[in-house]
């Protein structure tokens, strides 16, 4: 029986010996390097390529708006209102750019015996202004002088600024655009900005406008 083992264990052995494991040859080893470098740099170079471009956001700001400026308040005007009215004699209150129409009313109306005719109830009222309904029959009584005649620039019509001196018809228009456009006047300097009116024709108006 140890003959039979030892034939078997020398059999075992030439077969090892005549069939040996072949060893991987430098040429061999560095062909398989290149490959596996090959394949590193090409992965890394597809993900570089493949990679999304980063999404930029741009934040616009908000267009900015002009804020628009506080609104003056105009003081409320004060008159006298005398003559044919239920209430005459009375001095009143109201708001400003009030017209003749709206001191009547807040005197009680008119008497039966008024000349309406010979009022202009649709005028703009000023500080200080006196209004007064005749009778009938009666002649009409002018208000109370206050501080001689001027022209109320902030309502006054073209016919009206005509009539003053170094404004015709073509300076009346572009006085009025100009307020149309910029709101009323508040003093004589804001009239030197209309085009046409310099300080030589502000010097002939001193005196002869009110700026309520």
């Amino acid at each position: 029986m140890w003959g039979a083992l030892f034939s078997l264990h020398d059999v075992r052995s030439s077969f090892m010996n005549d069939n040996p494991r072949p060893e991987p040859s430098p040429r061999n080893t560095i062909i398989a390097f290149a490959i596996v470098l090959v394949a590193l740099i090409g992965g890394a170079a597809l993900l570089l390529t493949s990679r999304p471009q980063p999404v930029q956001i741009t934040i616009n700001p908000p267009v900015p708006t002009s804020t628009p400026l506080p609104t003056a308040t105009i003081a409320p005007i004060t008159v006298y209102v005398t003559g044919a009215v239920q209430k005459p004699d009375q001095t009143i209150t109201l708001p400003y750019r009030s017209r003749v129409q709206d001191a009547i009313n807040a005197v009680g109306g008119t008497t039966a015996e008024a000349d309406l005719e010979k009022v202009n109830l649709a005028d703009y009222l000023h500080d200080g202004d006196q209004v007064h309904v005749p009778v009938k029959g009666q002649a009409v009584e002018l208000p109370t002088p206050s501080g001689g005649v001027v022209v109320h620039i902030n309502t006054a019509t073209a016919e009206e600024l005509d009539a003053l001196p170094g404004i015709g018809p073509t300076l009346a228009r572009d006085i009025i655009a100009y307020r149309d456009a910029n709101g009323m006047f508040k003093g004589m300097s804001d009239l030197d900005n209309v085009p046409g009116i310099g300080p030589s024709l502000m010097e002939q108006l001193q005196g002869l406008l009110a700026f309520d």
